[in-house]
């Protein structure tokens, strides 16, 4: 923890030092100070004006503006500083480089393409044709309500790997999950199987040492780090690898909110139950992870010049299981894949939708969308912790229940503990299972992935999960939610810096 403590006030200090390197050199031409004021009043004035003319969505951007104009010299500095690190940065060119070259090994069955027209399914149609993430049919999928079920079942499908295994995931912490993990992993790295690890420096840098590389290595298993902390890296920072999958020869995948630690299996859990879940899939979905994956380590460690050896030929045909479409999200990009996919079940609902989220922080066009789905008629329910890890966040989240529940939208704290699974299931017909927390870091800043999913088999055993965990929730009352004078100020205040948390 003091390691983690240290390195992150290393990055503060850098990033003050450039902010106050700028500062000295224009305060030092003391003269032309009043010209210098003048000039950054009309900078931060135009920034601004880009913002809002740009944003698409301006309530993420809120605090930019409200800090430059409150502090036009320091706050358009931060702007330009920050920005200028992100279109600067290798790594983020890199990454964007090979998400784009990536797309050609997205490739869309014919069959399913004209299918999806033909039925007028315009989710999917957007997905596979916009967002770029091939449609498929060919798959045996298997839900699981918590960490400590799909877990053994992962340990299972590791020993049988034969030539790949890839791993990509925020958090890893030793402990006994992990420990179980890398056993396998030094023992399939010593048969000859490709091993990769991949994580996240920031989402692991409480828990893992920095030489954490190097000990995976020694034992033959590659590893990056992504986006390692540096104290000029700016707001490239705020860019992080969010995602959870391990990716098994080709043919099997596992994802859904569990990160590598021991809570997210109930082991000494710090927030009481730890309510999670998982997902396997064996069959043609799981090229799309394959390509995700691989666009992000090559981004760091140029391994691969064809994806394509890692494609495995299905011959196996499953029982028809409806339409499976693996998605991921970048925030390199000027589209909002996550939440429009959201959005899109929400505003398209008829009879229900049940969702799962650890945070609830949502823009307008979200609390619009659910409100009027209400409105509609449409069950609207949404499962909270009732445990939180994050009070700030808690306290954020607690803000948005008064609206909602005004609305007629049904809000749950889920009593044992903490809720981690991110779900959304409508209508019996369709489900995404994936990491995409319902907040501004996962919405518009982190790399992200799940799975949308219409007429599968698991889609009601994703409705009985969330159906027994309402059974031990409490439902938030309106009248609970009204608070008084400054916790309402104090919610207010958050609101505004919503986007940082």
């Amino acid at each position: 923890m003091l390691n983690a403590v240290k390195r992150g006030i290393v990055v503060v200090i850098g990033l003050l030092l450039q902010i106050l390197l700028t500062l000295f050199i224009y305060l030092k031409l003391g003269e032309y100070i009043q010209i210098i004021q003048i000039l950054y009043g009309i900078i931060s004035i135009l920034i601004v004006l880009a913002i809002i003319k740009n944003s698409k969505r301006l309530s993420s951007d809120l605090i930019w503006i409200i800090v430059i104009m409150l502090f036009p010299i320091v706050g358009t500095l931060l702007f330009i500083i920050l920005n200028k690190n992100r279109n600067n940065s290798k790594i983020l060119k890199n990454i964007n480089k090979n998400i784009k070259d990536g797309q050609k090994y997205f490739v869309q069955d014919k069959n399913i393409e004209r299918e999806i027209k033909e039925k007028n399914l315009g989710q999917l149609r957007y997905i596979s044709e916009f967002a770029g993430f091939p449609i498929t049919t060919n798959n045996e999928i298997k839900y699981y309500p918590l960490g400590d079920e799909v877990f053994p079942v992962m340990l299972e499908e590791l020993k049988k790997a034969e030539k790949f295994i890839f791993m990509e995931y925020f958090i890893i912490n030793k402990g006994q999950m992990w420990q179980k993990i890398v056993d396998i992993l030094k023992e399939k790295a010593k048969q000859g199987v490709d091993v990769r690890v991949m994580y996240d420096d920031m989402g692991s840098v409480a828990m893992l040492p920095t030489n954490f590389p190097k000990e995976l290595e020694k034992d033959g298993i590659k590893c990056v780090q992504f986006n390692k902390l540096s104290p000029f890296s700016g707001i490239i920072m705020n860019h992080r690898d969010h995602r959870k999958m391990t990716i098994i020869d080709g043919h099997t995948v596992f994802s859904g909110g569990i990160n590598i630690s021991d809570e997210y299996i109930n082991v000494n859990s710090p927030h009481g139950h730890w309510k999670d879940n998982g997902i396997m899939i064996k069959g043609e979905a799981v090229w799309n992870f394959t390509v995700m994956f691989l666009e992000i380590w090559n981004a760091f460690r140029n391994d691969d010049k064809d994806y394509t050896k890692y494609k495995f030929e299905f011959t196996k045909q499953y029982e028809k299981n409806g339409l499976v479409v693996p998605y991921g999200e970048s925030p390199l990009d000027d589209e909002i894949i996550g939440e429009d996919i959201y959005l899109n079940i929400i505003n398209q609902a008829k009879k229900y939708v049940y969702i799962y989220t650890p945070y609830l922080i949502i823009d307008t066009d979200v609390i619009n969308s659910l409100v009027l789905a209400a409105r509609r008629g449409v069950d609207v329910r949404i499962i909270v912790p009732g445990i939180p890890d994050k009070k700030f966040v808690y306290d954020l989240t607690k803000s948005y229940f008064h609206t909602l529940i005004q609305g007629g939208v049904k809000i749950y704290t889920y009593t044992p503990g903490f809720v981690h699974s991110k779900v959304f299931i409508s209508d019996d017909e369709v489900a995404t299972v994936g990491t995409i927390n319902m907040d501004y870091r996962s919405l518009y800043l982190h790399f992200e992935c799940g799975i949308y999913m219409k007429d599968t088999n698991v889609i009601q055993d994703i409705k009985q999960d969330i159906t027994n965990s309402i059974k031990v929730s409490h439902e938030e009352t309106l009248e609970e939610t009204k608070y008084g004078i400054i916790t309402s100020m104090w919610q207010a205040v958050l609101r505004i810096f919503a986007p940082l948390m």
